[in-house]
């Protein structure tokens, strides 16, 4: 702006704001035309189903019945009342929570050892091995849980089969309740490739200057690993963190293929999803799968809020006030 446009509105300072208002709203106009598809998806795909799912949850209303007002009778608290009454609700509980505490830190040890052996100087091929690691990611579930289902057969599977060849019995990897969640966690593991790009970006982020100052200052590899490496990735390492522990608890797919709908063996992989589902399709109860839902709901963004807060003390941005 030049001095005469700054003495200008200096001295009529309502007639500029009457000549840039007209642009003001034409700019609102068009950034709401742009943001539009956004907003309709959050109201069609979020806020909607959210508030059927809380309306349901006052219902016993079953999907075999005509989706109309009528067919609607409100029960109150009934349905969470029931769920002190479940034996199925902790039962689900209980094997989602043994899946994570399993799968959360396998799901960051794995793909940062990767990460990690990708971002050494001294490792030929590079590219080869990234894209090694990362191509498992691009098959579909449905054929990464089949694919296993013959990998851990306790009879024919190459891993039981080396076993074998060492003198150690294999166990029983999908027909044994004590085997089963270790191996639905073997079998997660063939899609750490996403996780390991982003990991392996952040420690490429990481200034070569800090390792070799602290090289020179005597800094073993073990005392820049955890003193500087993880510091300065630990944004990305709480990113994967946070998406993990959510993924975790909406674990499904491969339950249902491996376990059935019964959650075999023994209830062994009865995860809480599969409860949800089949209180939901399979017994068409939809106000109490709502109930399921919305505990599910509310227990991930209790957990996630936590996560945040103790993150605000461990976590290193750079540049942020402290």
């Amino acid at each position: 702006m030049s001095s005469l446009d700054v003495a200008t509105s200096q001295a009529y300072p309502s007639q500029v704001k009457r000549q840039a208002e007209p642009f003001r709203r034409n700019r609102a106009r068009w950034g709401l035309v742009f943001i539009a598809p956004w907003l309709v998806g959050l109201l069609l795909f979020q806020l909607l189903p959210i508030v059927s799912t809380v309306f349901l949850s006052f219902t016993d209303y079953s999907a075999t019945r005509e989706f109309t007002f009528s067919n609607f009778n409100f029960v109150g608290l009934q349905n969470y009342a029931h769920l002190f009454n479940d034996p199925e609700f902790s039962q689900s509980l209980g094997v989602t929570l043994k899946f994570v505490i399993l799968a959360v830190p396998l799901g960051l040890i794995i793909p940062l050892s990767f990460a990690l052996l990708l971002n050494s100087k001294n490792l030929m091929g590079k590219d080869l091995f990234r894209t090694l690691f990362y191509m498992p990611t691009i098959i579909p579930i449905v054929a990464g849980a089949m694919v296993f289902n013959g990998v851990l057969n306790a009879d024919s599977g190459w891993i039981n089969l080396a076993l074998k060849s060492l003198g150690i019995q294999g166990p029983s990897w999908f027909n044994d309740p004590s085997w089963v969640i270790p191996a639905l966690n073997i079998l997660g593991l063939y899609a750490v490739g996403n996780a390991m790009i982003i990991l392996l970006a952040g420690l490429q982020g990481v200034p070569t200057e800090i390792y070799e100052a602290a090289t020179m200052d005597g800094a073993t590899w073990a005392s820049r690993f955890f003193n500087i490496t993880i510091p300065m990735i630990s944004p990305v390492i709480f990113y994967n963190i946070t998406l993990g522990v959510i993924g975790a608890f909406q674990y499904f797919v491969p339950a249902m293929l491996i376990g059935g709908r019964e959650g075999n063996p023994q209830r062994a992989t009865l995860f809480y999803n599969l409860h949800f589902y089949r209180e939901a399709f399979v017994f068409n109860n939809m106000g109490y799968a709502s109930v399921l839902a919305l505990v599910l709901f509310v227990f991930i963004l209790i957990l996630t809020a936590l996560m945040f807060y103790f993150a605000q003390k461990t976590v290193y941005y750079a540049g942020a006030d402290r």
